[in-house]
């Protein structure tokens, strides 16, 4: 990965509480996987941004190689990689999303 992407989604990363790597936006979310993630993030009404990979090749194929992880959408929370679609799902059904805002001090609607 050339040294300039890396930057540019270390920045998104550092820059933001919630950052979501996705295909598509929120308001138009271009696979299912992503839609899923966008939708429990604005069940949640937790504030995050959105960087759209199809806009980009090089991101798309960057963040793969930055989080060592093979598939979009994926989602950082204080830096943290968190995962894709299945473990946040999993997560946001469990509880356990609730928990981790909480432990990171980010808003959502209890």
């Amino acid at each position: 990965m050339k040294e300039e992407i890396k930057k540019k989604i270390e920045t998104q990363i550092s820059n933001n509480d919630v950052c979501l790597f996705m295909k598509g936006t929120p308001d138009a979310p271009q696979c299912g996987f992503s839609m899923a993630v966008t939708n429990i993030m604005k069940v949640l009404e937790v504030d995050f941004v959105s960087i759209n990979v199809l806009e980009d090749q090089e991101i798309r194929e960057g963040i793969k190689v930055f989080s060592d992880w093979p598939t979009i959408p994926q989602l950082y929370v204080k830096n943290e990689f968190i995962g894709g679609c299945d473990i946040i799902k999993e997560m946001y059904e469990t509880g356990e999303l609730k928990k981790l805002f909480d432990s990171k001090s980010i808003n959502y609607k209890k």
